[in-house]
């Protein structure tokens, strides 16, 4: 199928036209449930595991949309990024599967696995410091110098409805959700996620999930303007990066609210998944449910759809013993 670039906010054809093209790049990951999980926090969970997802995680829906919309001409030159690491690993995969050039630049202290991944995957990899600024830099350096087309991590329609299509298959796979949570780091996910529920299942509430000590989501959200980060201190790397214009427009419109989480309470919840459900995930994707176990009342009794994000660990460096 010939996937068009998008210009405007997607539409629901459009998130369907997407899932469908990407397919092929993708696994229909599955959807699990934990007794024990459900008795813990008074509520029925469902968690949607891309921890499952090909490159472990849920960026290469969102990368293999953004590359299927590219020209020929434009796809000879190569795809590029910036990424602390699983957005990385899907550029790089999915420009191995189309046989074309892939340039990433990562921030010097992403975890050693999402480096690895990376690399093993083909792609050229420039480090740089571990700043905003320093990523777009280097960045611009290395599209000049190769001419290959930037995929953004997140503030990407074409991104935002690869994204959107994790959702998608929760809510075909269980269509009765009384509310559904996704961790906010950039947006893409999150966005896509509130288009999915607004789409197909405009009843059902939506929440954003992050870590207090990266919290301009949820000071954006009450804000009503990007709000930024002094500092990315928090073990959820893959939640260190702040809004664009495109996702925050999206999630004002759409979310119940932006509810944020201690790292106590971040470490806590993947503890018990890991143990519970016997399933790896990162720090990133325990911030949803840490949201629950934080916030009983708004959960108890209801049916809640969980995204767990991905499953790339570096296991020398857990945040438990």
């Amino acid at each position: 199928m010939t996937l068009q670039p998008i210009t405007r906010v997607p539409d629901k054809e459009e998130l369907l036209r997407t899932l469908d093209a990407i397919r092929p790049f993708i696994h229909r990951t599955p959807v699990m449930t934990c007794t024990a999980l459900n008795r813990l926090s008074g509520a029925s969970l469902f968690f949607k595991c891309e921890n499952f997802q090909k490159i472990g995680a849920f960026k290469m829906r969102g990368a293999a949309s953004a590359a299927l919309r590219l020209t020929d001409e434009e796809k000879a030159k190569g795809i590029a990024t910036h990424s602390s690491g699983n957005h990385a690993q899907a550029v790089a995969r999915a420009a191995q599967v189309l046989g074309i050039p892939a340039y990433i630049v990562m921030p010097d202290n992403a975890p050693g696995i999402k480096k690895t991944a990376t690399a093993g995957y083909g792609a050229e990899i420039v480090f740089c410091a571990p700043t905003q600024a320093a990523r777009e830099a280097a960045l611009e350096e290395v599209v000049q110098r190769t001419g290959a087309h930037f995929i953004h991590p997140y503030n990407d329609y074409n991104v935002i409805a690869g994204q959107a299509s994790a959702a998608l298959e929760l809510l075909q796979d269980y269509p009765g959700l009384d509310a559904v949570m996704a961790p906010i780091g950039g947006g893409g996910l999150m966005s896509g996620t509130a288009l999915t529920c607004r789409y197909f299942t405009p009843s059902v509430k939506i929440y954003g999930a992050e870590p207090e000590m990266v919290n301009d989501a949820y000071r954006s959200f009450h804000s009503g303007k990007i709000e930024s980060n002094a500092s990315t201190n928090t073990l959820a790397d893959g939640l260190r990066t702040n809004l664009g214009e495109k996702t925050f427009a999206i999630i004002r419109e759409h979310l119940e609210e932006v509810l944020t989480v201690s790292e106590e309470s971040i470490v806590e919840a993947m503890r018990h998944i890991w143990e519970r459900m016997k399933i790896i995930i990162e720090p990133s994707c325990a911030v949803p449910f840490a949201a629950v176990l934080s916030y009983p009342e708004a959960f108890r009794g209801k049916k809640v759809g969980l995204i767990l994000t991905g499953g790339n660990v570096d296991l020398g460096n857990l945040p438990f013993k």
